[in-house]
């Protein structure tokens, strides 16, 4: 058990590295977005109770929202 565990902490972390990788080249405005969708997602995972349509919902209010505030 404690195997897993390790393996799936590293597999989270490399994930996690290469998902910050990714955002190097992003102009201020793609960063809001991203960051308003994650947000977003979260918001509507807690406020709907982990629904799937909830989370998605949350995730593109919060993307429009972020998006309008970096113009």
């Amino acid at each position: 058990m404690k195997m897993i565990h390790k393996v799936s902490i590293n597999a989270l972390a490399v994930a996690m590295f290469l998902g910050l990788g990714g955002c190097s080249g992003m102009s201020a405005q793609d960063k809001s977005t991203a960051i308003g969708a994650g947000v977003g997602a979260v918001g509507g995972a807690v406020l709907t109770g982990g629904s799937a349509v909830g989370t998605v919902g949350g995730a593109a209010v919060g993307g429009v929202i972020g998006h309008e505030l970096k113009k």
